[in-house]
């Protein structure tokens, strides 16, 4: 089966590819229905490499391709060992791009995160940490209220921004708050929460440092990225 998949995603590029245009919508009969599976795959591969192999021919692409599935040994433009350097080459290409990229991103990530700091730092209601994070009490919980320590598991309620005011995870959101061990989550957080007690609202903004730094995580939180949270503490340990 693994076999039979990879050789209708094959030939459903093949045929996506060969076109007159390149705006051009492929033009193919999908008179049966492995004819469409073979376009519905091809077509899903495709979706995944586009813009992230731009600079790939795709007219050598396609000559390569119908090369290696119909088995061809002998006359071939280049042998097995060049391929495999022009392979290794262009994926170290593609790397050194996207180091450049992610160098760009992160630089500008950071200007703007240091502007959103300095301006948010001179609000009379924050408070600036030394280690630079800061934080605004939105809502306070009762004076006798539990605080957590860095062993403790808890349960809270949070909205993530980025200083554009982008969403990349909200429980609020979801309608769900959020259990886990204190210990388990970024450094801002870990220095914020044993400051709070439960029933606490606070709005806290954190530098790249104490958040994902310089690698970010996932597709919204790029690399040195200053984070905005709200978060509320809602307990203390909680039970299953």
């Amino acid at each position: 089966m693994k076999r039979a998949a990879t050789i209708l995603t094959l030939a459903a590029l093949a045929t996506a590819c060969e076109q007159p245009g390149d705006n051009d919508v492929a033009s193919v009969d999908l008179d049966s229905e492995d004819r469409k599976a073979a376009y519905a795959i091809g077509y899903r591969s495709g979706e995944q490499m586009h813009g992230q192999m731009d600079d790939l021919d795709v007219d050598a692409f396609i000559a390569g391709m119908r090369d290696g599935m119909e088995g061809r040994q002998d006359d071939l433009p280049m042998d097995t060992a060049d391929m495999d350097d022009a392979i290794m080459s262009f994926q170290q290409q593609m790397m050194a791009q996207q180091q450049e990229e992610m160098q760009r991103e992160g630089e500008d990530n950071r200007r703007k995160g240091e502007k959103f700091r300095e301006e948010n730092a001179e609000r009379e209601e924050v408070t600036v940490l030394d280690s630079g994070l800061q934080y605004e009490v939105l809502e306070s919980g009762d004076e006798d209220a539990a605080s957590p320590d860095s062993g403790d598991t808890i349960k809270a309620h949070y909205h993530g921004t980025l200083v554009d005011d982008t969403v990349f995870d909200s429980s609020m959101d979801r309608g769900q708050p959020a259990t886990f061990p204190l210990s388990g989550v970024i450094p801002g957080w870990q220095e914020a929460l044993p400051k709070m007690r439960v029933g606490d609202k606070w709005r806290i903004v954190l530098p790249p440092e104490l958040a994902y730094g310089e690698h970010g995580a996932g597709e919204q939180v790029g690399p040195h990225s200053t984070l905005i949270f709200e978060v509320e503490l809602l307990e203390v340990n909680p039970e299953e």
